[in-house]
Formats: C-alpha cells, structure tokens, sequence
C-alpha cells in the first residue's frame, strides 16, 4: 500500500468526484455572480448606443464570461478543495484513511489528479477561445460599443517599447520612418531598475536617435510632484522602425502565436522581457490549479487534533490568496523587466508549491 500512488481506485474516485462536484458549484456561482455585476455597471454604456439591444448584452456575456473563468477558475479550484478537505476532516474520514495505512500524499494525490484536468482543460481553453474572444470585446470596447470591427484581431491598440531607462508607451502610431507620429504618450523613466520618473505629451516625434515629446509633464516619483516642462528628449535608442513591427497583445494571442513575435522582436533587438514573462505566464496560470489542493490540505492535516476547522480552513485559503497575490505582483515585475521572466512567471509557483511540502512533511510525514 504503501508504494501505491493511491491505494484504492474507488476510494479515488470518490476524492476526485467530491472535488470535481464542488469545483463546478464555485465555478458556476462565482463567474455567475460576477458576470451579473458586471453587466449591471455595463448595460448602460452598451444600451446607450441607439443601435444596440438586449441581443448586444448577450454578445457582451459571451464575450467577458470566458475572461472571468480564465481569471476565476483557480479560485473556484481553492474554494472546492478547502470544503472538500473540511468536509473529510469533519467526518474522520482522514482518519479512518490513516488508519488504514495511507500516507497523507496518497490521500492528496486523487485531488491532486483532478486539479490537473481542471489545468488541462484551463490551458486548452485559453490557448483556443480566450484570444479570440479577448480581442473581439477588446475591440468593441475601443469603439465604445457601437460597432463590432470587421476584423478585431488586427485592431491596432497601444504600443510599448523599451530602450536603455526609458519605456515608451504610445497609444498611437501613424506614419513611417521619420515621418512617424507617436499620440498619447506616456514614458517611464527608471534608474538602477527603480522608477524616477513618468513623462506624459500628446505627440512626439523622431529626432535622432530618440524622440521629441511636445507640451510635456513630467512627474517626479520621489517627490510626487507634477510640472510642466515643455518639450523634453525622451526613448533614446528607441528608433521608428521598432513601431513597425507588430507588438501583440499577450492576451489576445495563444502562446505559439506569442513565441512566434518574441523571436521576431528579439531579430530586430527589442526588448521582450514584459512578453517572455506573458508567455511563462501563459504555462503558469492554468498550473496553478494543481498548487491549491495542496496549499488547502491545512484544512484536513496539520492542526487536525486541535479540532479548530474554521480556523484551519481560514488559514488554507489565506495560503491560497497570498499565491495569487504574489503572482500578481511577481508579474507586474516581470513586465516592467524589474524580474527575470523566467523568476517572474514560475518564482511564485515554485515557491508555495514549497511551502504546502514543508507544511505536509513537518505536520504528517
């Protein structure tokens, strides 16, 4: 039994049953909730138009539903395993497990099983339908709802670029060569990996080896003080035919397609650190569902003698929050090229997947 990945087939399916029941439950009630609210604060805007109707709010749930079960899934997979690991807990059934002669992992890893399909069947979904959807809203939104493009995927949006300290965001880009006009700008000026300051114009220009922002305001990090400064040289080493190379939206490409653009940008030397870690993110993400089992077993292991089920519930799911946030914050520095990609994307992951180990093997094994 012992050397059993689980010892007993109906002992794991009924595991997996139980978590599999109760992640659709939390599936279908959290994205529902969400979706209801966020139609709510966005049928006005859809309604204003005078050409849209109650067929355009359904377009509108078809579109954002598949954003939030991307975004929500893992939730719904911490949420299930916590009532699962509680609902074992308090009808001994770990125990008479134990008793048996199973090891804490031969009770995790049934769970553990369907975590993976909910991953793979997250992944596939994100690789297949997300994109599409993503840039079909995406460019809806552009258009403040009153049209649908004829093509959303080719929908030009704002552009990143990044060049020594300056990372240059234009929210339009029109012409070619030196003849190029960047709209919208925005550049974040960073020093020794630190932000110091954030430039914002309307318009720039090329001049040499970098460009001209017009009617400038710069905005002094350290001193959280905003002022004008006229126009001012900014994106050195950042050169026009950099725009002319498309910068996909992470988002609204799977990841083939995002890999594909990466060794093009990387041909043309741009930076591509902010799209590595998307790309890493694009692996991650679905994976994730596999840590939350884990991290929710406090609620069935470790403090089981105590008896405090709420409590040993509570701190699963804090466990589980604190993954997501760090994730998240892990990301953002990714993308601002303050972490490697690879340490952004899989750090975390790597991290609590650590920690629920140490967990198990200190309380258990």
């Amino acid at each position: 039994m012992m050397r059993a990945l689980w010892p007993s087939n109906t002992l794991a399916l009924y595991q997996a049953k139980m978590l599999g029941l109760r992640i659709i439950a939390f599936a279908f009630v959290l994205i529902g909730m969400l979706q209801m609210l966020d139609l709510l604060s966005e049928s006005e805007k859809i309604l204003a138009i005078p050409t849209n109707g109650n067929a355009d709010l359904w377009t509108y749930v078809k579109l954002r539903v598949p954003q939030l079960a991307d975004t929500f899934l893992p939730f719904s997979v911490l949420l299930g395993a916590i009532v699962t690991w509680s609902s074992l807990s308090s009808s001994s059934e770990i125990v008479i497990m134990k008793g048996a002669g199973m090891s804490p992992h031969q009770i995790l890893w049934p769970m553990m099983g369907t975590a993976l399909i909910v991953a793979i069947g997250h992944f596939v979904f994100a690789e297949t339908v997300l994109p599409r959807t993503n840039a079909e809203l995406d460019a809806w939104q552009k258009a403040d709802y009153a049209r649908m493009p004829d093509d959303p995927v080719k929908a030009q949006f704002g552009k990143w670029q990044t060049a020594g300290g300056d990372m240059l965001l234009a929210g339009r880009v029109e012409g070619e060569g030196a003849d190029m006009i960047l709209s919208d700008v925005e550049v974040f000026r960073r020093e020794d990996k630190a932000l110091k300051e954030i430039f914002e114009g309307a318009r720039a220009v090329p001049d040499g080896d970098g460009w001209v922002l017009s009617d400038a305001r710069r905005f002094d990090v350290a001193r959280g003080t905003m002022r004008e400064v006229g126009s001012v040289r900014v994106g050195k080493g950042i050169a026009p035919t950099h725009f002319s190379i498309e910068v996909p939206d992470p988002d609204e490409v799977n990841s083939r397609q995002l890999a594909a653009a990466i060794e093009r940008m990387k041909a043309s030397g741009k930076a591509t650190d902010g799209l590595e870690t998307a790309l890493f993110q694009k692996y991650c993400a679905p994976l994730s569902a596999i840590l939350m089992p884990l991290l929710g077993a406090v609620a069935g292991f470790g403090l089981a003698r105590s008896g405090r089920l709420f409590l040993r519930a509570v701190v699963g799911m804090v466990l589980g929050f604190a993954y997501f946030v760090a994730d998240n914050a892990m990301l953002a520095m990714g993308e601002f090229g303050a972490a490697p990609p690879l340490l952004a994307a899989w750090g975390p992951f790597v991290l609590f997947f650590l920690v629920g180990e140490a967990l198990l093997f200190r309380t258990e094994e």
